[in-house]
């Protein structure tokens, strides 16, 4: 429900996405949209090059820990949910609100359930690694 929230989102707020440019909402909303960009590109760089996938990116034969990993253990969903938030600031309404709102449950379930599959991919070590990261905000959540 992640992507289709995020696409209903976008489609709702498209003919807002350039007007008042320095609206401090839109300006909120781009380094909302910036910070989405880079946890994704230098996510996935990062769990390719040292989580070693078999076949799908998310099918990591080494558990990865540093860069981003090290501060949030899910930036790939985090990019998700500020690629949302960012889009959602371009115009709140309350049918934006209820999809990002969305997005957010959807992108949180989706990471506890790969919590789940991690632990037993991974045992203790997956185990000592939550207890020193948060999910997708550094040292808060």
């Amino acid at each position: 429900f992640a992507f289709e929230s995020l696409l209903a989102i976008f489609l709702l707020n498209r003919p807002f996405w350039f007007d008042r440019p320095l609206m401090a909402l839109h300006l909120l909303s781009w380094l909302f949209l910036f910070v989405s960009l880079g946890l994704a590109g230098f996510g996935a760089r990062q769990l390719f090059r040292g989580g070693k996938p078999e076949g799908q990116l998310e099918n990591t034969t080494r558990l990865v820990t540093t860069g981003l990993f090290g501060l949030i253990r899910h930036p790939l969903y985090a990019s998700l949910f500020y690629l949302g938030l960012g889009i959602w600031l371009k115009a709140v309404t309350p049918a934006t609100t209820a999809l990002v709102v969305l997005d957010a449950a959807a992108v949180f379930l989706t990471a506890r359930i790969e919590e789940g599959e991690m632990k037993a991919r991974f045992g203790a070590e997956y185990g000592d690694y939550i207890k020193k990261t948060r999910r997708f905000v550094p040292f808060i959540f």
